[in-house]
């Protein structure tokens, strides 16, 4: 039976501009990057962070993020580097595909702990913010698999069932062509695996924003539910898919990985208690007060364009009252939070508007806000946090991204 409908797939994956071949699956990731950074710029500079910090992390934390997924890809599939017939050197040519999105996670991580322990931001912050661009990005890279004819599932009737082009050995990123020039179909239509994943990460991200939001995660419990909600997707997605694969009693490795990554976050998820964490700066500048005349908020202009952007020297970690008085008044709080702000529970009654719900005063809150010294650290273990002469951070910055090549194990 003919079907009745089916989702086509393009024939072509490079386009040559002069000498420089274009490649969709690299344009697809350098979208996803983009789209990740403007995410989590946008929730970093929420939590007290300032402008143009995503650009710092990204710097590390992209290039780490290639380098891991490559090493996850070379060590799941050895084979074809230093099996009978395999050739070693291939392990370094990441132009012609293999990258392993569960490297890439844990080599981002890597640098983006070093870019933060530069900047002075505690990851658990950095990976909060991150939580719901991460998946938005996974999902963008996924139509490069589609652009790739690559990846698909098996056989199916379903009206949404893709068309898949054999594609030319001798003519990578463009589809075998018939003696008449037309593009050469596989036979029937196949599951689109990417497109399942592309829509499930778009649900993840959802998820995370609307929990976080409610719930006010903090200490990385956000970046724990993306890292639940990506793998049980994951698990579903990959027992459907029929490209070649390793296996492990039967099930492809990636199958394996995703129960044990998915174990992983939530016990870290299920264990680790804390509120959101904000962050104030040390020995950088304090955002101009509000003053209020009537029914219009002033703010001195002027005073706020003489003064250059300047990188803080680090930050402390503060409770969001703390953060709200230092947001109104620009003056650093000197006092610790106490057990009663670092360790309370997460409860579900937070405001539905992003506002922290009410809770009864204890003894940290009547202390006061000022700090005679206007803004230098009174803890010498809190200016550790950040090493001295921290790069600097406009706020004209544009977020960064960077091509990965094609990725055909994640």
């Amino acid at each position: 039976m003919t079907p009745l409908a089916a989702l086509p797939s393009p024939s072509t994956a490079v386009w040559q501009l002069g000498p420089l071949p274009i490649r969709a699956y690299a344009l697809c990731i350098i979208a996803g990057i983009v789209l990740a950074c403007v995410v989590t710029e946008y929730r970093l500079r929420r939590r007290g962070v300032a402008p143009g910090a995503v650009l710092d992390i990204a710097v590390w934390a992209v290039p780490a993020g290639i380098v891991g997924a490559r090493i996850y890809h070379v060590i799941t599939s050895p084979e074809k580097y230093f099996g009978a017939n395999g050739e070693p050197l291939k392990a370094f040519a990441i132009w012609e595909g293999g990258l392993g999105i569960w490297g890439a996670v844990a080599g981002g991580a890597v640098g983006a702990w070093f870019a933060a322990r530069q900047l002075g931001i505690p990851l658990t912050v950095v990976a909060d913010a991150l939580a719901p661009g991460l998946p938005l990005a996974q999902a963008v890279g996924r139509f490069g698999n589609w652009f790739n004819n690559e990846l698909y599932g098996g056989t199916t009737s379903l009206p949404w069932g893709l068309q898949v082009h054999v594609m030319d050995p001798d003519n990578p990123g463009h589809a075998l062509r018939d003696d008449a020039g037309n593009p050469v179909l596989q036979p029937g239509l196949y599951h689109p695996t990417f497109l399942y994943e592309a829509i499930w990460n778009v649900g993840v991200a959802v998820l995370v924003y609307v929990l976080d939001r409610r719930l006010r995660l903090g200490r990385g419990r956000a970046f724990a539910l993306y890292v639940m909600g990506y793998t049980a997707g994951r698990f579903w997605i990959e027992l459907m898919r029929t490209d070649e694969a390793n296996q492990i009693l039967g099930l492809r490795v990636n199958v394996w990985t995703s129960v044990l990554v998915f174990l992983g976050a939530l016990i870290y998820f299920l264990r680790v208690r804390g509120p959101r964490e904000y962050l104030v700066p040390i020995g950088g500048p304090t955002p101009a007060a509000t003053t209020t005349g009537g029914d219009v908020s002033q703010v001195d202009l002027a005073a706020r364009e003489a003064t250059p952007p300047v990188a803080p020297d680090g930050y402390r970690v503060v409770t969001e009252e703390q953060f709200r008085a230092y947001r109104e008044t620009g003056e650093v709080p000197t006092d610790e939070p106490t057990a009663a702000d670092g360790a309370a529970p997460d409860t579900d009654t937070g405001a539905e508007d992003g506002t922290a719900a009410p809770r009864t005063p204890t003894d940290a809150d009547a202390a006061p806000l000022t700090d005679p010294d206007a803004g230098r650290a009174t803890d010498p273990d809190a200016r550790d946090g950040g090493p001295d002469g921290a790069a600097p951070a406009d706020e004209d910055r544009a977020g960064a991204g960077g091509a990965r090549p094609t990725d055909r194990d994640s």
